[in-house]
């Protein structure tokens, strides 16, 4: 099995300490005039391009680690130098650690395109910092898996507000020789802990609230929970208690891959949440683990490339955008990252033929069972009108005094 560059396993780790995809205290009720949305979401009134012009010669990107990658950091990973040569259009990137500074970031006006996570998109889109996406300019759009698009993260009333990128689940890990028997349940971190206290370990994030409520909405229907992203008072208060109870049975809470693996490798966490690129690495050195997708579902990401209302060179970003969406630079990503493509025909030039299959690219039932990041905002995203959800900033002040 391919391992991961570790380049980019250095870029995680250095900016771990940020925690991975949270998203900050800033509030995330969306606001601003323009139409509205199922649910009571106002998105400002703004037009997709009509139509490609001549290429500014430049654009800027904001990008988590590992997405654009020129050849500086390492010069056999490159998928930007070509596109360069053949577009005319000079790429300059920022990584980015968190969705909080990418979004505070794109509020610049700064940068043309960004690579916006679930739980970042919606106040992209709400704030007026991105646009409508005409995926008729994009050529490789219809090659996406349908699945990735017109999502609630990265649509509005049926318009298209960026092009997927690729998409990931947070399994279950545990060790195979400590751990028994093998679970099949998120019960293994919540209800049935058993001789696992202080072992496991959670993502470091108010989006775990979510895993929580996933867990809830499973096991106590009664709580009406039907959206993990979409909790009123009562359903946070239930999810906020579920993960103050687990805090006695967590050795860790993480947010830096090597961490987690050197953690599962020493025995000093045995069972918790992670991706699958973590249980590749843990693997191949020689940590005994296994990582299974619970009978309840998980949670997990779709990243979307989207185009900043402000830019000045949209021709060359939705260039950019198409050419990070084609088969050839969406599976060098998706490789280098560790995630599966969102291009479909990405399958056929990985160079791990087994790419795809290892992070279930094409398996759609598999994918049916996770639920993609999104904001938490005040208008309930499983569409409840009769009652207020919470938002965001309330569930990062929530985490904070889950955590302590």
């Amino acid at each position: 099995m391919r391992r991961p560059n570790p380049l980019r396993l250095a870029a995680i780790a250095a900016v771990g300490a940020l925690t991975l995809g949270a998203c900050g205290s800033s509030s995330t009720t969306p606001s601003g005039s323009g139409s509205t949305a199922p649910g009571g979401m106002k998105v400002p009134d703004l037009k997709p391009l009509d139509k490609l012009g001549t290429a500014e010669g430049k654009v800027s990107v904001l990008a988590w680690p590992g997405y654009v990658e020129d050849g500086s950091n390492d010069p056999k990973v490159d998928w930007i130098s070509d596109f360069e040569k053949a577009s005319g259009c000079e790429v300059s990137v920022k990584t980015f650690g968190t969705s909080d500074e990418a979004v505070q970031l794109m509020r610049t006006g700064q940068y043309d395109v960004v690579s916006a996570s679930g739980d970042a998109t919606l106040r992209l889109i709400a704030a007026g910092d991105v646009e409508p996406i005409n995926t008729s300019l994009l050529k490789n759009y219809g090659d996406i898996f349908e699945s990735l698009k017109m999502q609630k993260h990265n649509s509005v009333n049926g318009v298209a507000y960026g092009a997927p990128h690729g998409r990931g689940a947070n399994l279950l890990m545990y060790r195979t020789d400590l751990v028994s028997p093998a679970p099949d349940s998120w019960a293994a971190v919540f209800d049935n802990v058993g001789g696992q206290k202080g072992k496991v370990t959670a993502y470091d994030s108010p989006i775990y609230i979510a895993d929580a409520a996933l867990y809830l909405m499973k096991t106590k229907p009664d709580l009406g929970i039907k959206n993990p992203y979409a909790l009123d008072e009562k359903q946070l208060a239930a999810a906020v208690d579920l993960l103050k109870a687990q805090k006695a049975n967590v050795g860790e809470y993480w947010s830096d891959y090597l961490k987690q693996i050197q953690a599962f490798k020493a025995g000093t966490s045995t069972v918790g949440t992670t991706w699958q690129v973590i249980v590749n690495v843990a693997k191949g050195e020689g940590a005994k683990v296994e990582a299974v997708l619970p009978k309840e579902g998980a949670t997990g990401w779709s990243d979307t490339w989207m185009l900043s209302a402000k830019s000045q060179a949209k021709t060359c970003g939705y260039l950019l955008i198409d050419h990070l969406t084609s088969p050839k630079a969406n599976a060098a990503i998706a490789e280098y990252f560790g995630e599966a493509p969102g291009n479909k025909k990405a399958c056929a030039e990985t160079a791990d033929k087994n790419h795809c299959a290892t992070f279930h690219a094409e398996d759609e039932a598999y994918f049916s069972q996770v639920w993609y990041w999104n904001t938490p905002i005040e208008a309930c995203l499983d569409g409840r009108t009769d009652v207020k959800c919470t938002d965001y900033a309330t569930w990062t002040k929530a985490w904070t005094e889950i955590r302590g």
